[in-house]
């Protein structure tokens, strides 16, 4: 049995960007970004981030419901360079966010924090940057699927097959993480999958709305 390579994300997405889809381009992916769309509150006028942005998919989703000032944050310059131009693009770290205090009042972080390998210290992040009762919609690989095995595979220019790191977050740590970062979760969600597959009616992922208070 062949193991994949497991890369660390700034390896793996400096390999995977030049292919990367600027939408949910898998079947679990589209069915985390049906669940944040529904989550996500009126962004008309208000200053939101997309954190971890990738090639901007929910960028463009926050500029298309009439955000004043949306901005993505990627870690890797070669995703950022994937959104479109004209979007406010700042190269930076979930661990390390380089903004002030009560910047957003709204931020998305999708299919992100499984990248970092304790959610507590990027949840107190993303929650320092809110405004009050501003709102963080952040989604996750579902921990049933990690702990089976699920990985997010790309194959790079070599035509190598490759996997991103993924830390494990169980439920209850999303939960801790938010409350102890001062975010009331308003919802949790954990859609399934519904199409034909192997993990048929297995959660695709977790996805959690919370406020900040």
């Amino acid at each position: 049995m062949t193991t994949l390579p497991i890369l660390e994300p700034l390896e793996a997405y400096a390999l995977w960007a030049p292919t990367y889809a600027a939408e949910a381009h898998t079947p679990l992916m589209q069915i985390e970004e049906q669940v944040v769309r529904e989550l996500l509150p009126d962004v008309r006028r208000r200053v939101v981030l997309d954190a971890a942005c990738g090639t901007g998919r929910y960028l463009r989703e926050l500029e298309a419901r009439g955000a004043r000032l949306a901005c993505g944050l990627d870690l890797s310059e070669m995703m950022l360079r994937r959104t479109h131009p004209n979007a406010i693009r700042v190269r930076g770290d979930l661990q390390d966010l380089p903004f002030r205090s009560a910047t957003f009042d709204v931020i998305v972080c999708g299919l992100a924090i499984g990248h970092v390998d304790r959610p507590g210290p990027c949840l107190r992040g993303l929650s320092r940057l809110l405004t009050r009762d501003g709102i963080l919609v952040y989604s996750d690989l579902h921990p049933g699927g990690a702990r089976a095995g699920w990985l997010r595979t790309f194959r790079g220019p070599d035509g190598a097959e490759y996997a991103v790191r993924h830390h494990i977050h169980s439920r209850e740590s999303h939960l801790f993480g938010c409350r102890d970062a001062g975010l009331a979760v308003e919802r949790l969600l954990e859609p399934t999958i519904d199409f034909p597959h192997a993990f048929r009616g297995w959660p695709a992922a977790l996805i959690i709305r919370a406020r900040k208070v």
